[in-house]
């Protein structure tokens, strides 16, 4: 399982990568495989901004469909277009190319609240 240092994680399996002014916002590794194939993002709130922790989307796999968590507050810039056709890019690469949205932070030292790789790695005992 993949676990990058230069992500934060949170307890909900969502992580954010700060670049610049922006960040990008995906499910962990350990998530996409605990969901199973993924068949379709919704990600309905573009242009809007939230709080941290409010949902911003779904992921659906086969037999369910997951809420997705912001871990900080922002304004959803960009959802991923690639997901519209590759849903799946979410299972084979959640880091890069599966990423989800691209958000303007509204306080990035709400970071300072989420996990480094060692914390993530503790919490699902791995």
């Amino acid at each position: 399982m993949n676990f990058p240092t230069n992500v934060k994680y949170t307890s909900e399996h969502e992580w954010i990568r700060l670049e610049g002014e922006e960040a990008f916002v995906g499910i962990t590794d350990y998530a996409q495989e605990q969901l199973g194939d993924i068949v379709f993002v919704d990600v309905p709130t573009e242009g809007e901004t939230l709080e941290k922790g409010e949902t911003f989307g779904s992921i659906e796999v086969v037999k369910t469909v997951s809420d997705l968590f912001l871990p900080i507050g922002g304004e959803i810039l960009e959802v991923n277009p690639e997901l519209e056709e590759h849903p799946e890019l979410v299972n084979q690469d959640p880091y890069g190319k599966g990423w989800i949205i691209r958000i303007k932070p509204t306080d990035t030292a709400e970071m300072d609240e989420l996990m480094d790789a060692d914390a993530y790695r503790q919490t699902i005992n791995e």
